[in-house]
Formats: C-alpha cells, structure tokens, sequence
C-alpha cells in the first residue's frame, strides 16, 4: 500500500473513531471532527467519509455544518429525523440550540 493511501485510511479511520463517540443527542461540526482526527484543514474530508460511510453503527448524522445547518449526508430528510429521533429540535434545515448541543471533546486519545 502506498504512504499517501495508508494515510487516508488512517484518517478515515481516526474519523470514524470520532464519529462513533459523538454522544446520543449532541452534535458536532466537520471541522471539529477533522480537527479531533487530527487534520483541522480536512473537514471536506470528513464530509466525503461521512457522505460515503454505510456503516449502522456510526451516527454520521451527527455531524452537521458549522453555522447550525443539518447540510450534506446522502438523504436530507433521513438526517434530520434521526436528528429528531435523538431530541434535536431541527427548524428548516437550522438545528435549534445549536451552541448548547454541539460536542467538542478536545482529548484525541480515543483516535490514535
């Protein structure tokens, strides 16, 4: 495997490692997530991971735009009523209570 390769999936990997600790009801932003995975210019990244993973056990749906909008992920309205389904008030596209729900957990131990 070339380095370039194996340094993508270790980011992907530190990402979903991230993702999966995102606690049931709070939400954080793709650039939070790719500063937690340890590339805080990578949050296109992080969106294209979230957008391409199929994998049940990780909340991609908790990883929303920075300015309080749900935003990508592969079906919108899926998004926001799993958002919903976790007590997330969504209004439109804008997540209510956006600060007070965002989680920003600045330890990176559980990604190495």
């Amino acid at each position: 495997m070339n380095t370039h390769r194996k340094r993508n999936n270790d980011f992907t990997r530190r990402v979903l490692t991230v993702v999966k600790n995102i606690p049931h009801g709070r939400i954080a932003t793709y650039s939070a997530v790719a500063r937690m995975a340890g590339n805080p210019s990578a949050w296109r990244a992080v969106g294209n991971i979230m957008r391409s993973c199929g994998v049940l056990s990780i909340p991609c749906h908790r990883v929303v735009n920075s300015s309080g909008l749900v935003g990508g992920y592969n079906v919108l309205a899926v998004k926001i009523e799993l958002l919903r389904h976790e007590g997330i008030r969504v209004f439109g596209k804008k997540i209510l209570r956006f600060h007070e729900l965002k989680w920003q957990k600045d330890d990176r131990s559980q990604c190495s």
